[in-house]
């Protein structure tokens, strides 16, 4: 079965995104590849969800298709929220603009008034603590700081909303965006993402291969199957203790354990 834009992306209620049946190949014939088979998947207005999963299980693929970057080869994808707005592992800041430029550019292109998008810039670059840094370029700025910039510029996408699309939630979808960062700036960027999140109540779907980043960042952690991805199994993990959450990583990183092994032999 083929999807069509009719029945691939199309309103709902209850849900910022509702994934049903969702597989994904590319290619044809016997140079087939099944990306995603049968993916069903629901994330709630506000929910923090994180996708785990070995490498090439197709995280990022489910991610472009919540996105609208791609095309769900059949089933469905519901979307209840204002335009998702994505952040990638690499900053991908434009380097001839400043740092607040470069956070108003997706306001200037939705044609917010001039005023209106340099008062919601300061608004969020004051939110990710870079309220001092909006005349720095890119290349002035560290790592860590570049992707501050990232997310307020993924905030301004998310959180902005035509009249049409104001009662729907917003949605940020996050792929493995601190990856690329040392492991204290990452764990300093984890502290800064939750606190943002519970600041705007939008929903996220965050996509790491990381155990202990899903349990710390999310309320719930998804796994995915190696290749073709499809979910087999969930955990609620918000609002755990230090002990819970390391005895909870330790349970979830077995899991992937098992199903990497069973990947590697079948």
């Amino acid at each position: 079965m083929t999807a069509t834009v009719e029945d691939s992306v199309r309103p709902a209620t209850g849900h910022a995104v509702r994934l049903a049946g969702v597989h994904k190949s590319f290619g044809q014939g016997r140079r087939t590849l099944a990306a995603l088979a049968g993916v069903d998947l629901d994330v709630a207005p506000g929910e923090f969800v994180c996708l785990l999963g070995a490498s090439g299980c197709g995280k990022t693929t489910l991610l472009n298709l919540i996105a609208g970057l791609d095309r769900p080869s059949a089933g469905t994808i519901e979307l209840n929220s204002s335009r998702p707005a994505v952040m990638f592992q690499e900053a991908a800041l434009m380097p001839w603009l400043t740092a607040a430029a470069n956070v108003e550019l997706p306001l200037r292109l939705a044609g917010v008034p001039r005023a209106a998008r340099k008062s919601r810039t300061g608004e969020l670059l004051e939110l990710v603590r870079l309220d001092g840094a909006g005349r720095k370029r890119p290349h002035e700025l560290s790592g860590g700081m570049r992707q501050r910039v990232a997310l307020a510029r993924a905030l301004a996408s998310a959180l902005h909303t035509s009249d049409e699309a104001a009662s729907r939630p917003s949605l940020l979808l996050m792929d493995e965006p601190f990856s690329a960062l040392d492991a204290i700036t990452r764990d300093v960027l984890q502290g800064e993402l939750l606190r943002v999140w519970r600041t705007t109540g939008t929903a996220v779907v965050f996509v790491t291969h990381d155990v202990r980043e899903a349990v710390r960042l999310g309320q719930r952690v998804v796994l995915l199957s190696s290749r073709p991805g499809r979910v087999v199994q969930q955990w609620p993990v918000g609002g755990l203790s230090a002990p819970e959450e390391r005895a909870l990583t330790e349970t979830i990183n077995q899991r992937l354990r098992e199903v990497i092994s069973s990947h590697a032999a079948a």
